[in-house]
C-alpha cells in the first residue's frame, strides 16, 4: 500500500512540475493553465510561422498525434475519434441524425452546448428532468439522453454507468460531454454511444481543440453536417469539388483544425494520457474535501465544489485576495487540479471562513 501511494503521488507531482501556476489558481473548471511543454511548442511554431517556414501539411502529424493521445486517454480506438474546434458543432452531427419528433432527454441546468444543437429547427422534442432522475426517466420513447458526466456549474459527478445501462434497456442512445471530466476523472468513452470534449479546461490545451467519439454501432446514426475539406482520410488528395475523398472512420466528422492550438494540445494531452488518472482524481478531490472540512461543509469527493454566493460576495473576497475562482448560476465555484496544493486550500479557507 505504501509503495503504491508513493508512485501515485510522484505521478501527480511530476505532472504538476510542468506548470507555472500562480498560488490560489482554483479555476480549472473555467480554463486550464498551459504547461511549459505546450507553451514552448507553440512559441516555436509561431516563430516558424513568422519566418515563413510553416506549411499547412506540416500539421497533419500534429493532429494525428493529438488524436492518438486523446484516444489513449479516453480508452477507445483512434478510428472512433473525430476532431473539431467546438463541442456544439460535434453535438450537431448527432442531432442531425435523429428523426423528426425524436425525444431527447436532458437534465435541468445542463450546459447549453449539450442541449442547444438539439433545438435547431424545432425538429426534436426536448424533455427536461431533474439530474438525479435521468436514469429512471428514460423510456421507450427516448431516442437519446444527453448529459455532462461532470456538471459544469456544480461539479456533480453523474452515475454514467447507471444512465447508460438504462438507455440500453430502453433502446436509447447516449451522448456524454466529458469536458469537465477528461484530464481529472478516469473515463472510458466507449461506455457511451457518443462523447464530446473540449480540452481547454482539465486537459490544459489552448482553446480550439475538441473531440467526438463514436461507437461503431452508432456510426450510421450520425450526419456530418459540418463536413469540409478535412473530413477525409487523405484530405490533401484533392480539396476541390466534385472529387470527394472519403473516410470509413470518424474522420468523416473532422473539421479543419486550428493548427496552432493543436500544437499546444499535442504536448498537453500527451502528458495527461500517460499520467495516472486515478491519482489525479484522488489529489484533486482530496483537496476539495479538505476545503469542505475547513468550511464546515459536507465532503463531496469531487474536484469541483460550489455553493450559493449571493451577489458573488465570497467570489469577490477571493479575487481581492489574489485568488482565482468562478461563479456560474449565482454560485461560487472552486476547482482543484494537479498544480493545487494544501496551501491553496488553506489560503481559501482563511479568506472564506
Amino acid at each position: 500500500m505504501g509503495s503504491a501511494t508513493a508512485v501515485q503521488t510522484f505521478g501527480v507531482a511530476r505532472l504538476a512540475a510542468e506548470f507555472e501556476a500562480p498560488p490560489g489558481y482554483l479555476a480549472a473548471a473555467s480554463t486550464g493553465i498551459l504547461p511549459r511543454p505546450a507553451l514552448a511548442a507553440m512559441v516555436a511554431d509561431l516563430e516558424r510561422s513568422a519566418r515563413g517556414q510553416a506549411a499547412p501539411a506540416d500539421y497533419d502529424e500534429v493532429v494525428a498525434d493529438t488524436r492518438q493521445a486523446y484516444a489513449a486517454l479516453v480508452d477507445v480506438p483512434v478510428d472512433w475519434v473525430a476532431t473539431a474546434s467546438q463541442t456544439s458543432t460535434l453535438v450537431a452531427n448527432v442531432a442531425a441524425g435523429l428523426p423528426d419528433g425524436a425525444e431527447v432527454l436532458v437534465g435541468v441546468e445542463e450546459f447549453a452546448s449539450v442541449v442547444l444543437p438539439f433545438t435547431a429547427g424545432d425538429r426534436l422534442r426536448i424533455r427536461t428532468v431533474p439530474l438525479a432522475t435521468l436514469a429512471e426517466s428514460i423510456t421507450t420513447d427516448t431516442a437519446l439522453v444527453a448529459f455532462s458526466l461532470v456538471q459544469s456549474a456544480t461539479g456533480e459527478v453523474l452515475p454514467g454507468a447507471e444512465i447508460a445501462a438504462s438507455a440500453r434497456r430502453h433502446g436509447a442512445l447516449t451522448l456524454v460531454d466529458l469536458t469537465q471530466a477528461a484530464g481529472a476523472l478516469p473515463v472510458r468513452a466507449g461506455d457511451y454511444d457518443f462523447t464530446v470534449c473540449h480540452t481547454y479546461k482539465w486537459l490544459c490545451t489552448p482553446r480550439g481543440v475538441a473531440f467526438l467519439t463514436i461507437c461503431p454501432e452508432a456510426f450510421e446514426t450520425v450526419v456530418p453536417v459540418a463536413a469540409g475539406w478535412y473530413s477525409a482520410d487523405e484530405p490533401w488528395r484533392n480539396c476541390y469539388w466534385p472529387d470527394r475523398p472519403t473516410s470509413r472512420t470518424a474522420r468523416v466528422f473532422d473539421t479543419a483544425p486550428a493548427w496552432e492550438a493543436f500544437v499546444g494540445a499535442r504536448a498537453s494531452i500527451s502528458m495527461f494520457a500517460t499520467a495516472d488518472q486515478d491519482a489525479i482524481w484522488a489529489h484533486a478531490s482530496g483537496l476539495a474535501d479538505r476545503l469542505c472540512r475547513g468550511l464546515g461543509r459536507p465532503e463531496l469527493h469531487r474536484a469541483i465544489v460550489s455553493w450559493p454566493d449571493p451577489g458573488h460576495r465570497q467570489l469577490a473576497q477571493l479575487t481581492a485576495a489574489g485568488m482565482r475562482a468562478s461563479g456560474p448560476l449565482g454560485l461560487i465555484r472552486l476547482a482543484f487540479h494537479v498544480w493545487n496544493t494544501e496551501a491553496d486550500v488553506d489560503a481559501a479557507i482563511a479568506v472564506l471562513r
